[in-house]
């Protein structure tokens, strides 16, 4: 499933840059990284990791959660260099 995930996030990239690396860290759903403009679901260290559920990372990709009421709500956690979270926001808007 992340890995589906994982294509479309890269489909969303096509032309695009990202600066950075960042993480989503679905528990034992496993993890998306962005790296490099490239999307895999192999971990490493990134600048930024969110910890989010497979659902709602889901939801976040698609519109349906806003990421400052996620986070006002627990239902992601940023740790890390929170810039580079800003900059994901602005890419898939």
């Amino acid at each position: 499933m992340l890995k589906d995930i994982a294509n479309g996030i890269q489909m969303g990239l096509d032309g695009k840059s990202f600066e950075g690396s960042i993480k989503f860290d679905c528990g034992k759903d496993g993890v998306i990284v962005l790296s490099n403009d490239q999307v895999s679901t192999q971990d490493q260290d990134t600048d930024c990791t969110i910890r989010i559920s497979r659902d709602n990372l889901t939801k976040l990709l698609t519109g349906k959660l806003n990421p400052m009421t996620g986070l006002a709500l627990g239902k992601l956690k940023v740790s890390g260099n929170v810039s580079v979270a800003m900059k994901l926001g602005q890419l898939l808007g």
